[in-house]
């Protein structure tokens, strides 16, 4: 059964910046196309970073552009998700899961900008 553990939220100051982590098991991670979603507090979950099955080609929403880098490791099964620059606004949840995501979901890690 596929298992994706997220770990690396907290709470920063605006500018600050955090290193997320995820961990993918009971499945052929190598094989898939990954992404970073995240939700805010009433809001709908969204796709912030995309990354291609071996890493090649990256892709990221206008909000995050620029101040977000997506990368993986195929042969540690992980994939990570850099955050410099953070704004108050990218408060939120934050998931990984395959893109086109399964239906299954971690429990997410929780990134918190505040001053």
């Amino acid at each position: 059964q596929a298992q994706l553990v997220e770990s690396g939220g907290g709470l920063v100051q605006p500018g600050g910046s955090l290193r997320l982590s995820c961990a993918a098991s009971g499945f052929t991670f190598r094989m898939y196309g990954m992404g970073w979603f995240r939700q805010a507090p009433g809001a709908e979950r969204e796709l912030v970073a995309r990354i291609n099955w071996n890493g090649g080609s990256t892709n990221y929403a206008s909000s995050v552009k620029g101040r977000f880098t997506i990368s993986r490791d195929n042969a540690l099964n992980m994939m990570y998700l850099q955050m410099d620059s953070l704004k108050p606004e990218d408060t939120a949840v934050y998931f990984c899961n395959t893109n086109p995501p399964r239906d299954q979901w971690g429990q997410g890690t929780q990134v918190t900008v505040s001053s």
